[in-house]
């Protein structure tokens, strides 16, 4: 999983729960607050009325006590209060057909109280047929009152706030005090004019006295707001108040014993005066409580919306914050670790491999440019110290390294050179030797034999010595043309017989370049004359391109596989380390090419000929050429370096050989001179072919009959008395005569002057004559006469039937 995702991850969920969190305490908040609304809006549509209906069923109740106790006595006043009941009565039934009460438990009561109201008819009937009795009737006034008396208490009991709910229960104690009060006036009524009252119904009024005070002392007057407090307050101050505390009292301890219950003290003609004044004082204490509690309610209720409006508000913008913070966090780290990404890319993709490349070159390095440790406490900051002591243990691994490699670098062309400089006095000593022993023909072979083994074994030195790091000598002055070049080159393969060369006269190399170019050219060729069938012919032909000079080395081996061409291609364009060299020791050529060809800016690619062989591919840049010329020699630098020149002559013989990467060869022994699975780049002896260092069996070696295809059976010419060039009394040098080992067919005519003969018209008249051909000319002529002998037999033998 990605960082991204991991904070937005952190940042996403605890904000969906802080957002969830909210959620639920506002549904909590508004369902609590929709619950007061519905209990203010019952207590407005129905508790008012209801409460107008009990002071209206209460004073019913106590004008139909005094009527049972008083019959003679006219009913003006209960019709009167009758009157009232029944408009409360329909006030309350309009209010109650509005709607529901809100809870299970308050319809109930609700309903109970309409049940209540549908008997009045009825009891009023019977009071007025006087049926019944006095209690029955009173108790269904008292029972009815209480059913409403109960339905506030579950109107407003299931309120979750406790402010309100004690502020319910003070007015649940307001009118149960009230409902004690009226039951008082109904038993003073019924005791009538004779104040007597039956046992019973007295000791129920004693009981009254004592409640109704206890309740406004205990669970009213201290729960009473202000200004609640301060109406109580005035109430318990009036006299009617006061008459109906002395009433009471008198009632209490001066009422007489009858057989048939108890006679009332005459205080008790004050009470019905007092309750009127009272009476009205308590109602107004009531309705202001029951005001207050709704008014409270709706307070509340908005109050709770408020407080949802404002955890929406704080909570969205504690949201937003949070939101923002993330984000701006979460970019900052992101930013950092892209930052971080950046610099280690930057640093892995570039400034390490410059930095070794660097190193690996021997230059200086900018240590700048390396991460450094900064020394920062935070994560992002550690990784990037932790990244900077990495890259601070590589570099100096490759400093190391590149140390090691500069300083065996250094030892290895230091052991090249005096090797070198071995080899090239043992040269030296070869040429004297010929010089010397040049009359004995097997000698002299011989002498040439080894001379062609050291030159091998020098061009093997200076290949350590190039990939040590070091440079060829080249004593070249003037430039170098191609023919003569590829004539050099072929020179120091040992199996130059089987070279032939097409190569141009009108360009030549520059002189800086010429080492270079003819070590390379060696290089490819002999890879070619080692690993292709004995008698098989490699062919080195040049021609002029657009990017430069094209060379191009041509074998008629095995086939190669595109993946085998693509990996040799790839060595050849990249310095490999030494541990690859030592690894590879047995494939060094195609190193060795690779390194020659960029510091001369050349490519060299391999690939699959058209005659099933491999295609060796040089493109010489063309800053390396200059026309050649005309009529211009070989360099005092091109013979042989430190050879003599009976090597570099017989290069140009085109004698029979071999291909560049074939396989299956047989030898002189009949072995396979390379398998299929050799690598054709193997610039080394294959089983059964010659060793680079001489050592191996060598199928050139001995065959006397081949020297006089050079200079060893060449008949010597001694310039006039005897001395030679150099002098002491070392034998002559073999010398070249024309024409002396052409077929009888080839040779041409002397010219008039030497056989004596007239002015008669020359048969080679028009073409330079044969005699004074140069030894090259004649080396060429007869490597085209061979290929075309080859040719003219192939054809005879596909005619044959």
């Amino acid at each position: 999983m990605r960082l991204r995702t991991l904070l937005v991850l952190l940042a996403v969920v605890p904000t969906v729960a802080m957002a969830g969190q909210v959620a639920v305490t506002s549904d909590r908040l508004l369902e609590q607050s929709a619950h007061l609304r519905a209990d203010v809006a019952v207590g407005e549509r129905v508790g008012v009325p209801l409460y107008g209906l009990m002071t209206a069923l209460q004073a019913e109740r106590t004008a139909t006590a005094a009527y049972w106790a008083e019959p003679s006595e006219p009913g003006e006043e209960l019709a009167a209060r009758r009157t009232a009941s029944d408009r409360a009565a329909a006030v309350f039934r309009r209010a109650a057909a509005g709607g529901g009460a809100g809870t299970e438990e308050a319809d109930r009561r609700l309903r109970e109280v309409l049940d209540g109201l549908g008997e009045l008819a009825d009891r009023r009937e019977r009071t007025d047929a006087r049926t019944g009795g006095p209690e029955s009737t009173v108790a269904y006034y008292t029972h009815l009152i209480g059913q409403m008396i109960r339905f506030y208490q579950d109107v407003f009991s299931h309120t979750r706030d406790g402010e309100l709910g004690q502020e319910n229960q003070v007015v649940i104690a307001l009118y149960s005090a009230a409902e004690m009060l009226a039951q008082q006036n109904t038993a003073i009524a019924l005791a009538g004019p004779s104040r007597e009252l039956s046992a019973p119904r007295f000791g129920e009024f004693v009981n009254l006295v004592g409640a109704h005070r206890y309740l406004y002392d205990r669970w009213i007057v201290p729960y009473l707001p202000p200004g609640d407090a301060e109406r109580y307050a005035r109430l318990v101050g009036s006299s009617a108040w006061q008459t109906k505390t002395r009433v009471e009292n008198h009632v209490v301890s001066d009422h007489a014993g009858l057989r048939s219950g108890v006679r009332l003290p005459r205080e008790v003609a004050a009470w019905p005066t007092a309750a009127a004044a009272w009476g009205t004082r308590v109602e107004e204490l009531n309705t202001s409580r029951l005001r207050g509690l709704l008014d409270h309610g709706d307070e509340k209720a908005a109050a709770l919306e408020a407080e949802v409006t404002r955890l929406i508000a704080v909570s969205g913008a504690a949201l937003l914050t949070v939101v923002g913070v993330v984000v701006l966090a979460t970019r900052s780290v992101l930013r950092r670790l892209r930052l971080l990404h950046d610099r280690t890319v930057t640093v892995a993709e570039r400034t390490l491999p410059d930095v070794v490349a660097r190193l690996r070159d021997g230059r200086p390095v900018d240590e700048t440019a390396l991460p450094s440790v900064r020394g920062d406490r935070d994560e992002v900051g550690r990784i990037s110290d932790a990244f900077a002591r990495a890259v601070a243990v590589s570099v100096a691994g490759h400093r190391e390294l590149a140390a090691e490699r500069h300083g065996f670098g250094t030892f290895a062309a230091g052991i090249a050179s005096r090797t070198g400089n071995l080899v090239s006095r043992q040269l030296a000593l070869t040429e004297e030797l010929q010089d010397a022993f040049g009359a004995d023909e097997e000698l002299l072979a011989r002498l040439m034999r080894a001379d062609q083994l050291t030159v091998g074994m020098r061009r093997q030195i200076e290949n350590l010595l190039i990939l040590a790091g070091g440079e060829v000598p080249d004593p070249h002055t003037e430039p170098m043309r191609v023919a003569d070049l590829l004539r050099e080159a072929a020179a120091e393969v040992e199996e130059f017989r089987r070279i032939d060369r097409q190569a141009l006269d009108e360009i030549s190399v520059r002189a800086h370049a010429i080492s270079q170019v003819s070590h390379l050219l060696a290089e490819l060729l002999d890879n070619a004359t080692r690993f292709s069938p004995p008698r098989a012919r490699v062919t080195v032909r040049a021609e002029l391109v657009a990017d430069g000079l094209t060379v191009e080395v041509e074998d008629r081996g095995p086939r190669v596989g595109p993946e085998r061409y693509a990996e040799m291609n790839a060595r050849l364009h990249s310095a490999p380390p030494y541990a690859v060299l030592a690894e590879e020791a047995h494939r060094l050529g195609l190193f060795v090419v690779g390194h020659l060809a960029d510091q001369l800016g050349a490519t060299v690619t391999l690939r699959r000929s058209v005659y099933g062989g491999t295609s060796a591919v040089v493109v010489l840049p063309e800053r390396l050429l200059v026309p050649s010329e005309a009529g211009a020699r070989p360099s005092p630098g091109a013979e042989r370096r430190g050879t003599g020149t009976t090597a570099g002559a017989a290069a140009g013989t085109g004698a029979e050989g071999g291909a560049w990467a074939g396989t299956g060869a047989e030898g002189a022994d009949g072995s396979t001179a390379r398998d299929a699975d050799t690598p054709t780049e193997d610039a080394d002896a294959p089983p059964g072919g010659p060793a680079r260092d001489g050592s191996g069996p060598v199928r050139d070696a001995a065959p006397a009959a081949s020297v006089p295809r050079t200079a060893a059976a060449l008949p010597v010419r001694t310039p006039p008395g005897g001395a030679r060039p150099g002098g002491g009394d070392r034998p002559p040098l073999p010398e070249r005569v024309p024409q002396t080992h052409l077929a009888a067919q080839l040779r041409v005519p002397p010219p008039a002057a030497e056989r004596g003969g007239g002015s008669g018209p020359d048969p080679g008249a028009g073409r330079r004559d044969r005699a004074e051909a140069t030894p090259e000319e004649v080396a060429d002529a007869w490597a085209d006469y061979e290929d075309g002998t080859r040719k003219v037999e192939a054809e005879l033998r596909r005619e044959q039937p």
